[in-house]
């Protein structure tokens, strides 16, 4: 029999869950409930009432949450305490990277790691103006790494000397990159000299003025730290500043949400027991709204216990950065972890993952490094992997995740040559539910779809994958059942599902159904109903890629 979705992790953990969950919500100090369990504090500017978004979670009724602190426990995630009853699954590819899809189920879950591009570091600091002193950087700092439709180039902005400038460079492959010759600052590659520390470059799909198709946040302590906003119709020719944000501290970052249309800041926070910690502050206007006080943004997340510690140094764990962006049907979250600042080698920084489905509350199932640092002294990356602005790319069958790593000095804390490489993984790829050879089952909990053709990501080359589908009470409808599917016993990241004689789902579209999957010696990694026999899922696809005209896959 299968099981149902919350038994298929640890005891230790769901009752670990529930506690933290009733913690929160006895022990804080919240003033208000939401619809979906989320304690937080009244007052709060936001949506109406009970708003329900995209994939039928009912936001809080105040917006942001506001928590009165934080804990070292892992944050609770109140839509996967409390699921909707139906799950619209219209927008992007379904990943299997939480139970939030899973009512009952026999596969077990896998975690996947990025692997490094063997030609890294892909981009060196090999400029006079990269240099500074006994460290050089042609590094991202957040910065931005896009795939721009207009010209079909890829183009990442990064850091160019240490907090010395924003630099740019273009390719053709994603993988060997040049750096043009401009006339921002003749000679050079700079797109804006002068002195910074963390920044943001965004790729404004869905501005409709062409002179702000680029967006610059570029933090620097001018008069208390802060970022300063700045446009671009080209990315290399930015405005002066076009306004400035409130207080933050230096490592803010930005992106943008598109599921529910708003510019999110990840800002740099202090906290007395946990240290460097994200406070949350969105806006629809940047240029009217981005101002915030002292006191506005709201408490969002850090570092927690489940983050291990590195046994040279024994030092609890810090949420050093947090960047992110919309992939398929959810938020992908870059978590960079601070392990502490030993004094022989840079820091160790790391980046770990994470995933939200509303925007604020983030479910870290696997808290080891997703993209880690080498322990190789001589190493590219010996020290501080830190993500790019825009998360990740769609390249084919694979995601591309650039980071930078620092080579360090040995004996000495101090950075080094501090270089930009590359990281993939299959798309989608972030968990499997996987199945040996005794059979496996899947089923989804209640969903609706608009679309015709079931598709998988799947490898089960060496096994088989089947599937039916269930009405409202549990039936299965005889067309759509196990024997009448075709078995698939392929690998591939976007496969349809067909079954004899048909492969339309037409005639369920609006209605609840279930979805069951068969799996023997295999992974399933996501499913969708696409309107088109292409398979396109209407999902947001981060940073773009070379098949995307626009910020989703259509």
């Amino acid at each position: 029999m299968e099981k149902k979705a919350a038994t298929n992790r640890p005891k230790q953990t769901r009752i670990l869950e529930r506690r933290t969950f009733l913690k929160q919500i006895g022990s804080i100090g919240v003033t208000g409930l939401s619809l979906t369990g989320t304690p937080f504090l009244a007052g709060t500017r936001g949506e109406s009432p009970g708003e329900v978004i995209y994939n039928g979670i009912r936001a809080p009724s105040a917006w942001p949450p506001r928590l009165a602190s934080l804990s070292l426990e892992p944050m609770a995630v109140p839509y996967l305490a409390s699921p909707p009853e139906i799950i619209p699954i219209d927008v992007g590819r379904q990943l299997f990277v939480d139970d939030f899809l899973i009512e009952r189920t026999t596969l077990r879950r896998t975690f996947h790691a990025a692997k490094y591009h063997p030609e890294n570091p892909i981009l060196k600091p090999d400029k006079p103006w990269e240099q500074t002193g006994r460290d050089s950087a042609a590094m991202v700092f957040s910065d931005g790494v896009w795939h721009d439709p207009q010209d079909g180039k890829y183009k990442m902005w990064y850091m160019g000397g240490i907090l010395k400038s924003t630099c740019y460079a273009t390719s053709r492959d994603g993988i060997h990159w040049q750096k043009p010759i401009l006339d921002v600052q003749p000679g050079t590659n700079i797109v804006q000299a002068g002195r910074r520390d963390s920044s943001t470059v965004w790729l404004d799909l869905e501005e409709k003025d062409p002179q702000r198709r680029f967006k610059m946040f570029r933090s620097h302590g001018d008069g208390g730290w802060a970022l300063s906003v700045h446009f671009s119709g080209d990315g290399t020719h930015w405005s002066d500043v076009v306004c400035r944000s409130g207080p933050c501290g230096d490592r803010t970052t930005v992106f943008y949400n598109p599921f529910r249309k708003v510019w999110v800041f990840s800002i740099r926070g202090d906290d007395s027991k946990l240290g460097r910690i994200r406070k949350y502050f969105e806006t629809r206007d940047l240029v009217a709204e981005a101002g915030w006080k002292a006191d506005e943004p709201a408490l969002w997340i850090g570092a927690d216990r489940l983050d291990p510690r590195r046994k040279d140094l024994n030092t609890q764990p810090q949420l050093y950065n947090l960047d992110a962006v919309a992939y398929e049907s959810l938020l992908l979250g870059l978590f960079t972890i601070w392990r502490g600042q030993p004094q022989d080698r840079a820091k160790p920084n790391e980046v770990c993952i994470g995933f939200s489905r509303d925007g604020f509350h983030w479910h870290r199932p696997d808290h080891k490094p997703f993209i880690p640092v080498s322990e190789n002294f001589g190493d590219w990356n010996w020290g501080n992997v830190q993500s790019a602005g825009g998360g990740c790319l769609v390249v084919g069958d694979q995601l591309y995740f650039y980071v930078s790593g620092r080579s360090g000095i040995r004996g000495s804390p101090a950075s080094g040559a501090c270089s930009t490489g590359l990281a993939t993984l299959r798309r989608d790829g972030f968990a499997s539910m996987d199945a040996g050879a005794a059979e496996g089952a899947l089923t989804t909990r209640l969903v609706r779809f608009c679309g015709r053709h079931l598709f998988v990501n799947v490898a089960a080359q060496g096994g088989q994958l089947r599937a039916e589908i269930l009405d409202k009470e549990g039936r299965i409808i005889e067309r759509f059942s196990q024997t009448n599917c075709l078995p698939i016993k392929v690998d591939r990241i976007l496969q349809i599902v067909q079954w004899q004689g048909t492969n339309d789902l037409s005639a369920l579209a609006g209605k609840p159904v279930r979805f069951r999957f068969f799996l023997t010696n295999g992974r399933l990694y996501a499913f969708w109903v696409s309107p088109s026999f292409s398979g396109t899922s209407n999902g947001y696809v981060a940073a773009g890629g070379p098949n995307f005209k626009g910020p989703t896959d259509t």
